[in-house]
């Protein structure tokens, strides 16, 4: 099948159709000065975002203990239920690229880290949350990325076989997920990932945005 042909789009949410840079900062500078640990800089805390916590947590102190990843767990997830939804932005061009594709009868859905819950509010919130047949939140999977399970599991639910789907992501977890499930995989470089550090892995085309996909889609 030809990967710019696919009969369903499944995308990352983070840093692919929305910005949580700000909530998540927040949220992180919450915990770490809770624990009295210094909370590195905005851009160091946005190359965590889309990862679970606990390996963000190690990301950023990686010789730290298991049990102060589980209380910066805690932390986080309780200054989240106060400001990542409000806080979360989707980009300018998700509204109109989503809505393109979903006017073309292609078939959408969201494989992401972040709760489901979060990421249905903030649809419902643009409005957008009915262009979508599936999405698998944090709270879907037993493991999360780059363990294939929810992008496995997405793809049952909108019977569409591995091959031929298309998932969208910004980073290279999302590029070892699509390795991993054996789904073609498109980058956009929307998040903090560059362009060269996609090299070695089976990416079928690295765009700006999503702004982009339609017209790579022959739309």
């Amino acid at each position: 099948m030809n990967p710019l042909h696919p009969k369903a789009v499944i995308f990352d949410f983070d840093y692919t159709l929305a910005d949580s840079t700000a909530p998540a900062y927040d949220c992180a500078g919450h915990a770490l000065t809770a624990m009295g640990l210094q909370t590195p800089p905005k851009a160091v805390v946005a190359t965590t975002i889309g990862l679970s916590l606990t390996e963000a947590f190690h990301r950023m102190f990686p010789k730290e203990d298991r049990a102060l990843a589980a209380e910066y767990y805690r932390l986080f997830i309780k200054r989240a239920d106060e400001v990542m939804v409000d806080g979360t932005v989707l980009f300018d061009w998700t509204p109109r690229a989503i809505s393109a594709l979903h006017a073309h009868g292609m078939p959408l859905g969201i494989v992401s880290t972040k709760g489901r819950f979060r990421i249905e509010a903030i649809l419902g919130r643009e409005r957008l949350l009915d262009r979508f047949e599936t999405i698998v939140g944090g709270e879907d999977v037993p493991a999360f990325k780059p363990d294939p399970h929810g992008l496995l599991a997405a793809l049952r639910r909108l019977d569409v076989p591995k091959g031929e789907a298309l998932y969208v992501g910004d980073s290279l977890t999302y590029a070892e997920t699509a390795k991993r499930a054996r789904v073609p995989f498109m980058a956009v470089l929307s998040g903090t990932t560059k362009r060269d550090e996609f090299n070695g892995y089976p990416v079928v085309e690295i765009i700006p945005s999503v702004a982009e996909l339609p017209a790579r889609l022959g739309w």
